[in-house]
């Protein structure tokens, strides 16, 4: 047996982490640039949180609060720029996958101001300075991942930064999502749940995400029947989010897959949330595999005996008003095909012919 493992974000788990264990911010730096969105982070109590943190604790800060949803490049270099003139040394993401993975992406930006643009995906492996991530949603896992996705227009998709940026410290409140409504909170979790699918089914699967993983199934167990009732609970919500951070986890060692890639184009041509967009492709995905070995294992986990069970559970949770026409079918085939690392974390050949059919078997 062989495998690598590496996370070492700093985690606080728990409903008033930020209070709790505020001191952990005191050796991270002496200026923070609070990354985040237009208003959710206020809403919730979070960014509040984290300015009495710093205030308390004599730490200077500047926020940018324009971080729209799949953010993009140039809204990543706007906030470096403020970053750079405010001479900040370290950066904290507070909200869901969009803010953190932008707060990433600018501590990169920061730390580098030689690079611009599209360039930072040629440019090899960069530094950054240090990231605190606060996550707002049970989802994207971000907090605990290396990775960083943007948005590239010119390009028409979004893609992974292509740096190794694992925050130091995350503070994970499952308080800030007790108000978050029904139909994000089911995406979200969503988004975790294929999370771990994709990395369980990898061909870079190992035994340490694979023990995350199979742990998030049996919470998935409990949590989709709660989610189908819409019993929006304290202990749901800290549920979701304790999966969440195991998805992470898992896909940090792992990667994700094809509806992972798959899914890009659906949100930067049809606007579908992520988590969504992930969500609707995979029972097709799974049903592409030629080894159910692992799927019949996880089916179980969930208490489940075919992967059409699964379907009726996401039947019950969400729908999609969307039908693609052939000629989005195989465009957005042709994308994701130019995605070799997806393709790459897929244990068997896939064909063409195979991506386009999971796009017209869930989508026409």
């Amino acid at each position: 047996m062989e495998f690598n493992y590496l996370m070492p974000t700093k985690i606080y788990f728990g409903r008033a982490a930020i209070k709790k264990n505020k001191e952990a911010l005191s050796g991270i730096g002496k200026k923070a640039l609070i990354v985040t969105g237009k208003s959710s982070s206020k809403r919730n109590g979070s960014l509040k949180d984290v300015e009495e943190a710093l205030t308390d604790l004599n730490i200077s800060y500047t926020i940018f609060d324009d971080v729209e949803e799949n953010p993009s490049l140039e809204t990543i270099e706007k906030a470096a720029d403020l970053g750079k003139v405010q001479q900040v040394d370290f950066v904290i993401g507070i909200g869901g996958g969009s803010p953190l993975d932008a707060a990433k992406a600018v501590a990169v930006f920061i730390k580098n101001p030689e690079i611009k643009g599209e360039a930072v995906f040629r440019s090899g492996k960069l530094d950054n300075i240090p990231v605190v991530a606060v996550p707002t949603t049970s989802g994207t896992g971000s907090e605990v991942t290396q990775y960083s996705i943007v948005t590239v227009h010119s390009e028409e998709t979004k893609r992974n930064l292509g740096q190794i940026v694992f925050p130091k410290i995350a503070f994970l409140d499952s308080s800030y999502t007790d108000h978050t409504p029904y139909p994000i909170t089911v995406n979200t979790a969503i988004d975790a749940f294929t999370h771990l699918v994709e990395s369980y089914l990898s061909r870079n699967a190992t035994t340490m995400s694979d023990l995350y993983a199979e742990k998030g199934f049996e919470l998935f167990k409990i949590c989709f029947d709660r989610l189908a009732k819409k019993e929006l609970t304290e202990e749901l919500r800290e549920d979701l989010m304790m999966a969440s951070m195991l998805g992470g986890i898992a896909i940090a060692q792992s990667g994700t897959a094809l509806p992972h890639g798959m899914g890009y184009s659906l949100t930067y041509y049809h606007n579908v949330p992520h988590g969504l967009a992930n969500g609707v492709l995979t029972v097709e995905y799974l049903r592409i595999f030629k080894d159910r070995s692992k799927i019949v294992r996880m089916l179980s986990l969930l208490g489940l005996e075919t992967i059409q069970e699964l379907q009726d559970i996401f039947d019950a949770l969400f729908t999609l008003d969307l039908k693609l026409s052939d000629d989005e079918i195989l465009k957005y085939a042709s994308l994701f095909a130019e995605n070799k690392d997806k393709l790459r974390n897929h244990p068997e050949e896939v064909t063409m012919k195979e991506i386009e059919g999971i796009y017209r078997n869930s989508l026409q």
